[in-house]
């Protein structure tokens, strides 16, 4: 079947064919020499190739002097071009893809090439009419056969790459699966992605376990029987896939985080590396979050303790899934690096732990809560400078006898004094319930 042009010449005058003909059979005498240019162009012209080592640019003339011998053998036998005179750009395509060139350095070596080409069409017709005329012939099947030849060697590169990414991301799908199974990889390709993660090198390297949710359009960011609340399918999936590739670009040191996606979750293992800082690490994908609630993506994620290598992997998993719950409706990120041992156990307590609060105290917080919170602040502060009054006041940027007047109001509203331990420890355990209340709650009712 035919799957190209005609080259029919622009006019039957014998003297323009003469011409024509004498053209293409010069640069087919010449073919090596003008491959040269073009490579020589090409590296002049495009960085991705002037990178590129001997060999590689060896391949590269070699595609040149095939695709040039092709388009003269069409133009020269006054016939349509056919698949098969471009059969070998499919390998070519798929060596360019496999060396990592991006498809559009790839593509705009045709176009350099085509130049080349064109070049050396003009500078060969000479001066006289019938050479003006006979390149003009030739302007149209040479833009129709590179543009025949690029978009077929377009679409084997994007085949090769669709192949290797879907070849690389079921790689990664059973590598995960092995990880959370608890099991280590021991295939050669599985070992080779392992690495490449950096979940291989060393069994006891810290990692931290990633557990991502898409929540619905109106943030229904509850965890609902044990399984998140996510949009619809028409949405979903490519949000999902976003967020798994904007979560694998936040690894530490530059380094790539295997993140994949796992029915309705991201799941994503970040190694921290040589002294790698996991609250750096929870920074970094707190801003993935907000970089894509600006694109119409609202996420839960779950951020696990730090794990002492893969076999921490499913305890780190189990966590990083179950703190989702702690979030409120609209999503966020609930990091345990970033959570103490004392802010932990208020977030999971129920119920009977704040009815064991003093009412008194309840009382004060949710009052205090909706004026703006001003003596929760002052308690805090409190605390955080050693029961030192005058400390306190320069943290809240207050004169020592307004903090001292706050304390005075506070174990008066509640019958706790801030400088017994126990009472101050009762204050601090009220306000971290208090605080994993949604802001609409009425403790009260």
């Amino acid at each position: 079947m035919s799957g190209g042009f005609s080259t029919e010449t622009l006019t039957g005058s014998e003297a323009v064919r003469v011409q024509r003909t004498r053209i293409l059979s010069e640069l087919l005498d010449h073919l090596p020499e003008l491959a040269d240019t073009a490579v020589q162009t090409m590296r002049a012209e495009i960085p991705a190739y002037a990178a590129q080592d001997e060999s590689f640019l060896a391949d590269v003339r070699d595609q040149v002097v095939r695709h040039y011998r092709s388009t003269l053998a069409v133009m020269l036998e006054d016939r349509t071009v056919t698949l098969d005179d471009i059969a070998f750009a499919r390998r070519a395509a798929m060596r360019r893809a496999r060396a990592g060139l991006a498809l559009t350095d790839y593509i705009n070596a045709f176009r350099v090439g085509q130049q080349v080409f064109w070049g050396s069409v003009l500078e060969r017709a000479g001066h006289s009419a019938a050479g003006h005329e006979a390149a003009l012939s030739l302007a149209a099947p040479i833009m129709r056969f590179c543009d025949f030849a690029s978009t077929h060697a377009a679409n084997a590169y994007m085949e090769f790459q669709h192949y290797a990414a879907a070849d690389a991301a079921r790689e990664s799908r059973d590598l995960l699966e092995t990880l959370l199974a608890g099991g280590a990889p021991t295939r050669s390709r599985q070992l080779a992605a392992a690495q490449a993660y950096g979940l291989g090198h060393d069994t006891r390297a810290p990692l931290l376990v990633v557990v991502a949710v898409l929540l619905g359009p109106r943030a229904l960011g509850a965890v609902t029987g044990g399984n998140p609340v996510t949009t619809g399918p028409d949405r979903g999936v490519d949000a999902r896939h976003v967020t798994c590739a904007a979560i694998s670009r936040a690894g530490a040191n530059g380094t790539r985080t295997l993140s994949v996606v796992r029915q309705s979750e991201i799941v994503a293992i970040p190694a921290l590396g040589p002294g790698g800082d996991p609250g750096e690490l929870c920074d970094r994908l707190r801003a993935v979050r907000e970089n894509l609630l600006h694109e119409g993506i609202v996420l839960a994620m779950g951020i696990s303790t730090v794990a002492a290598g893969t076999a921490g992997i499913p305890r780190a998993y189990d966590e990083a899934r179950s703190v989702l719950e702690f979030l409120p409706e609209d999503g966020g990120v609930a990091a345990l690096p970033r959570l103490s041992p004392f802010q932990y156990l208020a977030m999971r307590a129920d119920d009977t732990a704040r009815h064991l609060v003093d009412p008194r105290i309840t009382a004060l917080l949710a009052e205090d809560r909706a004026r703006g919170g001003v003596l929760t602040a002052t308690i805090r502060a409190f605390a955080a400078a050693d029961l030192n009054l005058r400390a306190s006041a320069e943290r809240l940027q207050i004169h020592p006898n307004t903090a001292q007047y706050r304390l005075r109001r506070i174990q008066e509203r509640t019958g706790r004094s801030l400088r017994r331990i126990s009472d101050l420890l009762d204050l601090l355990v009220a306000i971290a319930l208090h605080d994993a209340l949604p802001p609409t709650t009425n403790p009260e009712r």
